[in-house]
């Protein structure tokens, strides 16, 4: 029998599913982003050695995934800047929404551009930055660190992942609608970008996940930036939107409220 859950809901773009709540903390110009060496090794042995193979082990065991499309990455060469991207996927799973740019991205580190409550639980700050969670300021003062530190890790060649839906809904096998404001960081720093669109499909007892990488979109030189942040931001929507048609099992239904 199909497990159905029913939300009722207002607002696609607000709207979140989760369940996790946070007394979020405040990213401003005080907020540290940089570390020391030690911090840094810490990370390393952390995200490498441990988080890579739990995300692989517990994505394949749990949900059979499959990537499709990996083959378009090697189209991006040369220097270690050269090869940092931008990845936009729709925010669909709890953890898996975690997991999924390590099993992408590697062998190189994934950075995922996360709300401030990804690093809010207590004790847990430097463990969720150390795997990754780069918090995007929500004060105006924080984001000159913010930019200083999203440069050093597209020069040394990270790629970056974005949710542009930015609040999670379970298992939802559609795409939501996003702005453009997310799209204007690869025009900042003319990267290329891919979409990764998330599906589900029914396997015997379980839930199976494909995902479909799709790209590279470059940024359009030849119009202003925020045109080609729009621009940027339509390529993707589109590309995301045809793939989610690959999603033939519905785990949870959504409803919208009347």
């Amino acid at each position: 029998m199909k497990h159905k859950k029913i939300y009722y809901y207002d607002d696609e773009l607000e709207d979140e599913f989760s369940g996790i709540k946070r007394r979020t903390i405040t990213v401003d110009e005080n907020y540290r982003y940089s570390h020391k060496k030690a911090w840094r090794a810490a990370a390393w042995v952390l995200y490498h050695i441990i988080m890579t193979p739990v995300a692989f082990i517990y994505m394949k065991l749990n949900f059979g995934v499959r990537i499709e499309g990996r083959d378009k990455l090697r189209e991006i060469d040369g220097d270690a800047g050269d090869r940092s991207v931008f990845f936009y996927g729709n925010h669909t799973h709890v953890p898996g929404d975690g997991y999924i740019p390590t099993c992408i991205s590697f062998p190189r580190k994934a950075i995922i551009l996360a709300h401030p409550d990804n690093v809010s639980l207590y004790g847990t700050k430097n463990i969720m930055e150390m795997l990754g969670a780069f918090p995007i300021p929500n004060k105006l003062g924080g984001m000159k660190n913010f930019l200083g530190e999203l440069e050093h890790y597209i020069g040394t060649g990270h790629p970056i992942f974005i949710y542009p839906e930015a609040h999670i809904w379970p298992y939802y096998t559609k795409i939501r609608p996003f702005n453009e404001s997310s799209f204007r960081y690869p025009v900042i720093y003319d990267r290329p970008v891919f979409s990764f669109t998330i599906t589900y499909q029914k396997h015997l007892f379980r839930t199976k996940i494909t995902i479909y990488i799709d790209g590279p979109f470059y940024p359009d030189t030849t119009i202003n930036p925020r045109q080609a942040a729009v621009k940027l931001r339509n390529q993707v929507y589109d590309a995301m939107t045809a793939r989610s048609e690959n999603s033939t099992y519905e785990k949870v239904e959504y409803i919208k409220n009347k």
